[in-house]
């Protein structure tokens, strides 16, 4: 028997359009992560893990959208940023932190943008 708490879940999952609700969980996250430069630097384990679980959150939404709508974003590297997520997950003593740093600082940005053009078609589409 599901719990409460899983019925919910499921019930918020299936009523909203899984890609944009995807989408959104990527743009939550890219601006959580934005949100506090001033907090200092990542290469610290009070900084890095927070940051650390929100790159993880978007390689599994990256993960969960159709190849056909990444498609439309060919500059990016969707399987590289899902792979980013298994390896903060499962190798996270075996991550440089000045690895992710630079991703942070380079690549988020790209990712928030195609994110949000994404977005917008999926919106269209609707």
């Amino acid at each position: 028997m599901r719990s409460w708490l899983s019925r919910y879940w499921l019930r918020q999952w299936q009523s909203e359009p899984r890609e944009c609700q995807c989408l959104e969980d990527v743009i939550a996250a890219v601006e959580a992560i934005r949100a506090d430069p001033e907090s200092g630097d990542l290469r610290d384990g009070p900084v890095f893990d927070p940051v650390r679980v929100r790159l993880i959150e978007i390689g599994e939404a990256v993960k969960a959208l159709p190849e056909r709508l990444l498609a439309t974003e060919p500059a990016l590297p969707w399987t590289q940023i899902a792979g980013m997520r298994d390896h903060l997950a499962h190798r996270y003593f075996d991550t440089s932190r000045a690895g992710v740093s630079a991703n942070v600082g380079d690549d988020l940005p790209e990712v928030e943008i195609a994110e949000r053009r994404l977005l917008q078609s999926v919106d269209d589409d609707s």
